[in-house]
Protein backbone atom coordinates (compact mmCIF):
# COMPACT_ATOMS: atom_id res chain seq x y z
CA UNK A 1 0.00 0.00 0.00
CA UNK A 2 0.98 3.10 -1.03
CA UNK A 3 2.24 5.93 1.60
CA UNK A 4 2.99 9.57 1.53
CA UNK A 5 5.49 10.83 4.70
CA UNK A 6 5.21 15.03 4.37
CA UNK A 7 8.08 16.68 6.12
CA UNK A 8 9.85 19.90 6.82
CA UNK A 9 6.90 22.02 8.00
CA UNK A 10 7.72 24.54 11.30
CA UNK A 11 7.07 27.56 12.60
CA UNK A 12 8.95 31.01 11.20
CA UNK A 13 8.31 34.34 11.11
CA UNK A 14 6.51 36.01 7.68
CA UNK A 15 9.06 36.61 4.92
CA UNK A 16 10.73 33.27 6.29
CA UNK A 17 11.54 30.56 3.88
CA UNK A 18 10.77 26.37 4.42
CA UNK A 19 11.48 23.67 2.15
CA UNK A 20 8.98 20.49 2.49
CA UNK A 21 10.00 17.28 1.17
CA UNK A 22 7.34 14.35 0.35
CA UNK A 23 8.26 10.58 0.19
CA UNK A 24 6.53 8.10 -0.86
CA UNK A 25 6.52 4.13 -0.72
CA UNK A 26 5.96 2.51 -4.00
CA UNK A 27 5.59 3.55 -7.36
CA UNK A 28 2.92 6.10 -6.92
CA UNK A 29 5.31 9.40 -8.53
CA UNK A 30 5.80 6.85 -12.00
CA UNK A 31 4.17 8.22 -14.90
CA UNK A 32 1.39 10.94 -11.96
CA UNK A 33 1.11 14.41 -12.18
CA UNK A 34 1.78 15.31 -8.31
CA UNK A 35 0.60 18.22 -6.23
CA UNK A 36 1.44 19.95 -2.84
CA UNK A 37 -2.05 20.65 -0.90
CA UNK A 38 -2.50 22.95 2.26
CA UNK A 39 -5.68 22.93 4.15
CA UNK A 40 -5.97 26.06 6.85
CA UNK A 41 -8.02 26.09 10.04
CA UNK A 42 -11.98 26.44 8.72
CA UNK A 43 -10.98 25.70 4.96
CA UNK A 44 -11.13 23.28 2.39
CA UNK A 45 -7.97 21.82 1.02
CA UNK A 46 -6.60 23.52 -1.85
CA UNK A 47 -3.95 22.83 -4.38
CA UNK A 48 -1.66 25.50 -4.33
CA UNK A 49 1.34 23.40 -6.57
CA UNK A 50 1.54 20.89 -9.31
CA UNK A 51 4.10 19.08 -12.02
CA UNK A 52 3.56 16.86 -14.65
CA UNK A 53 5.71 13.70 -15.24
CA UNK A 54 7.57 15.78 -17.98
CA UNK A 55 7.79 18.77 -15.57
CA UNK A 56 4.95 21.24 -16.80
CA UNK A 57 4.08 23.03 -13.37
CA UNK A 58 1.34 24.96 -11.98
CA UNK A 59 0.89 27.40 -9.35
CA UNK A 60 -1.96 28.89 -7.45
CA UNK A 61 -1.84 32.51 -8.01
CA UNK A 62 -1.50 33.29 -4.28
CA UNK A 63 2.30 31.37 -4.12
CA UNK A 64 3.13 32.26 -7.81
CA UNK A 65 6.48 33.92 -7.67
CA UNK A 66 7.24 32.88 -3.85
CA UNK A 67 6.47 28.63 -3.98
CA UNK A 68 8.63 26.21 -6.43
CA UNK A 69 7.67 22.79 -6.66
CA UNK A 70 10.37 20.24 -8.24
CA UNK A 71 10.50 16.68 -8.52
CA UNK A 72 12.99 13.10 -8.21
CA UNK A 73 11.42 10.43 -9.39
CA UNK A 74 14.49 8.56 -8.63
CA UNK A 75 13.99 8.98 -5.19
CA UNK A 76 10.38 9.06 -5.58
CA UNK A 77 10.58 13.08 -3.67
CA UNK A 78 8.68 15.84 -4.51
CA UNK A 79 9.40 19.31 -2.47
CA UNK A 80 8.24 22.52 -2.29
CA UNK A 81 10.34 25.61 -1.63
CA UNK A 82 9.01 28.08 -0.06
CA UNK A 83 9.95 31.76 0.18
CA UNK A 84 8.26 34.89 1.15
CA UNK A 85 6.28 32.99 3.31
CA UNK A 86 3.14 35.04 4.53
CA UNK A 87 0.73 34.17 7.21
CA UNK A 88 -1.98 33.25 5.13
CA UNK A 89 0.37 30.78 4.28
CA UNK A 90 -0.56 29.00 7.46
CA UNK A 91 -1.91 25.62 7.15
CA UNK A 92 -1.35 21.95 6.83
CA UNK A 93 0.91 20.80 3.62
CA UNK A 94 -0.56 17.70 2.34
CA UNK A 95 1.52 15.83 -1.43
CA UNK A 96 -0.53 13.13 -3.43
CA UNK A 97 -1.27 12.54 -7.36
CA UNK A 98 -3.29 14.56 -8.56
CA UNK A 99 -5.46 11.96 -10.70
CA UNK A 100 -4.90 8.99 -9.18
CA UNK A 101 -4.50 10.03 -5.33
CA UNK A 102 -3.34 7.09 -2.73
CA UNK A 103 -4.60 7.78 1.06
CA UNK A 104 -3.94 11.25 2.67
CA UNK A 105 -0.50 11.40 4.42
CA UNK A 106 -0.47 13.32 7.89
CA UNK A 107 0.97 16.50 6.25
CA UNK A 108 3.37 18.96 7.84
CA UNK A 109 2.24 22.10 9.69
CA UNK A 110 3.70 25.62 8.45
CA UNK A 111 3.01 28.11 10.70
CA UNK A 112 3.87 32.00 9.64
CA UNK A 113 3.96 34.32 12.14
CA UNK A 114 3.40 38.12 11.67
Amino acid sequence: QVQLVESGGGMVQAGGSLRLSCAASGSIFSDRAIGWYRQAPGKQRELVASITRIGRINYADSVKGRFTISRDDAKNMVDLQMISLKPDDTAVYYCNSIYDPAAWGQGTQVTVSS
